[in-house]
Order: C-alpha cells, then structure tokens, then sequence
C-alpha cells in the first residue's frame, strides 16, 4: 500500500504541474484507417499534445473536438493553432519540426500572444524559452516531462554508451534488413540495456515521466513475461529491426530531438499546412474538461471517440468515474458511432461489464459494443510507435 500511495504521488506530481507530453505516442496513420472519417463525422479526441487532432482534420470531418484535462496540453495545441493561423510554413516548421527557432521571441510577441487565451498566454510567457535553441535542452522536443526524459536518453546515447553514430546510421539505414545488420553487428541492444538502465526502467518516477502510471505499469507485469523492463526491451527492438525507420518520426523526434522534413507527422508538411491554414484549422474547439464533463455539456452528437490508454489509469483508481464517462459516450453517441482506444495490456476486458442505461433498461457495454478485431490487430501490427501491448475498435449500436 505505501509503494502505490508513492508510486501515485509521483505520477500526480509530475502530472497536474507540467506539460507532461511535447508529441504524440499514438500512431495517426492507423487512426485515420480506423475511423473512416467523414464530412458528417465531429470527432471527439483527448489533446496530448494535439498532433493527431491537426492530422485527423486533413481527412476533413466536420468539427474535431480535442479535450484534455491538463490546461498544459491543450496551451500547445492552442500555440500549434494560433501558429497555422498566423505563421509562415518555414517559422512554423522551426518550432514545431526543429523544435526551436533563434526568432521565438519576435514571433510570439508580434504574431501568436495576442491569439491566445488568457491561460494559455500566461503559460507560455513563462515557458517561451522552451523553443530556445541556447542552452542545454536546445529543442522543444526536450522539454516537459517526457521531453526530460528523452533529453537523459541522448546524453546517455552520447557520453555514456557513445553510440551516437550507430543511431544515426539506424535511422538512415534504406530498408529493414539494414536497421537489422546495424542493430545486431554492433551490439546495439546490450548498450541500450545496460543494469543501470534497467535500474531505472523499474522507477516509478522514471515511469511517471513517460505518462506511464502504476496501473499500466502492473498490467504488463502480470500480463507479459519478464514484466516491464522486457515489455520496453522486445518492443524498442522490434521498432529497430521489424519496422522501417525511414518513416518512423516518433522515433526520430525521441532519439534526436527533431523532426525531419522528409520524416516528420502530416501537419508539418507543406502542403497539409496549406490546407490547414486555408480553413481546416477552424473546425477544432479546445476543451479543458475531463471527458465526461465534456460530453455532458456538449450540444449534439459524437460520431468518433479516440480515447487514448486512459481508461487504464482509470479501471483501477476510479471504476466509478469510467462507468459515468461510457454513460456519457452513449448519452451522446450518434446513430453510427466508432470508438478506438489503446491499452498497455495485453488484453483488457474491464469495458464490457460496464453497466449503462440505454433506452430505459440497464444493458452491459459489451452488449452495444461491436468489436472490430481483426481490424485492430492488422493495424496493431504495422504501428510504428510499437510502445502499447494492445488496439481496440469498437462499433457502438444505439
């Protein structure tokens, strides 16, 4: 009991006072697959750091609705729509592809301050030194909790395990069977996974950083032989030997600390910028609110929930609050409704008895719930991410 008060305390501490996520962790690409969006679909997605509500607007629903608890995450996505608006691409791409930009300054104060919302402006006239190029965490993409973490893994890559050339020759390698030859010739993986490492990935501070809270940290080691320390070691392996890294941007951003023009997420292209900015953009609202708060205020319907790996945390702190959030994902589901999520688990089945009121009768989630499993999995296996041991998507009859 007093190792989870702990571990709970660290994962709130890092949580409530920080910009917890600098981009997102869940693959765009099999997203839009799954949802199938439409021009009468209004989207319904929790922020994180909103890269995935920009991408999910170039399908062209009719409204995306990005909410998230933390006012943190939603000031970035606030900062990435006042930049679309009011920047060029190029100082665009310096901030958010580069990850810094030696005008900050001039760009903030002349043309995104005054765009902002009272909170959001007063986040970032603290923390504007965040897209500085001076100092020791020169990007953007090392800033925040996840940010510092990703910064102590460059250093560890460069003055400690000095394997600075064989990253980058992983990710300029042409194809898969190359990463492989690099990966296994130089021993990549007993220098990435030294005891001291491995000392550190057991953490629950260290997980807390990477948003990872003790829930998810038990359902691997109950769920995945060698718990959580192997779950990171076959999954990071797996990205370097079994998925193309040519194309991997999360990967890219996280071991660099940049995107780069040819490897970067869909907002940050020229074109799909173009088109954001040409009146895409206008079709996301920003909402500070958990999500049930959201959809009980909420006007209308929701055609498409993107839940993220939340409901994790949520099955094992509070089971009342998930029952009430799926009770407000009905009251609002529209008549052809599809609902994806992820799970450090392996396999979960805390959503289906779930009990809700439908129609004047109590039914159990997994009578309304249509899973689309083999869709899941397909896709499941051509993530590039690769950090989530399991992807749902559902089809909720109303």
């Amino acid at each position: 009991m007093i190792a989870e008060r702990i571990s709970r305390k660290s994962f709130q501490w890092v949580h409530q006072g920080n910009l917890v996520y600098n981009t997102c962790w869940e693959d765009p690409r099999l997203d839009r697959e799954a949802l199938k969006l439409g021009p009468d679909d209004e989207v319904m997605v929790i922020t994180s750091a909103g890269c995935n509500a920009l991408d999910y607007l170039l399908d062209e629903p009719r409204r995306v609705h990005a909410v998230d608890v933390n006012p943190k995450q939603n000031a970035l996505l606030e900062l990435k729509l006042a930049a679309i608006r009011n920047l060029e691409f190029e100082d665009f791409f310096d901030l958010f592809g580069r990850g810094n930009s030696a005008n900050w300054e001039h760009l903030y104060g002349q043309k995104l301050r005054c765009e902002l919302s009272v909170l959001t402006r007063k986040y970032w006239d603290r923390h504007g030194d965040f897209f500085s190029s001076e100092g020791k965490r020169p990007s953007f993409y090392f800033r925040g909790s996840s940010g510092l973490f990703a910064w102590m893994v460059n250093g560890y890559i460069d003055r400690v395990a000095k394997i600075r050339e064989d990253i980058n020759s992983l990710l300029s390698a042409q194809d898969i069977d190359e990463q492989t030859s690099i990966y296994q010739s130089r021993n990549l993986n007993e220098q990435l996974w030294t005891r001291m490492i491995k000392w550190w990935m057991r953490r629950d501070l260290t997980l807390s950083m990477l948003g990872v809270p003790r829930a998810q940290r038990t359902q691997i080691d109950q769920g995945y032989p060698g718990g959580i320390v192997q779950f990171v070691i076959d999954r990071i392996e797996t990205v370097f030997t079994s998925r193309s890294l040519r194309d991997n941007y999360f990967w890219r951003v996280y071991l660099t600390g940049s995107y780069d023009p040819e490897c970067c997420p869909e907002y940050l292209k020229r074109e799909n910028f173009e088109r954001l900015k040409g009146g895409l953009v206008d079709r996301i609202s920003v909402n500070t609110n958990t999500v049930e708060g959201f959809l009980n205020q909420h006007q209308g319907t929701i055609s498409r929930y993107v839940l993220l790996d939340h409901m994790d945390w949520m099955a094992g702190a509070q089971p009342q609050l998930l029952q009430s959030e799926w009770q407000a994902i009905v009251n609002r589901a529209a008549e052809e409704t599809r609902i994806i999520w992820r799970s450090a688990g392996m396999q979960v089945d805390f959503i289906d008895p779930l009990q809700v009121q439908h129609q004047g009768e109590t039914t159990r989630m997994g009578e309304m719930l249509r899973y689309q499993s083999q869709l899941a999995d397909e896709l499941h296996e051509r993530d590039r991410v690769n950090t989530y041991g399991s992807f749902y998507i559902a089809d909720l009859q109303v």
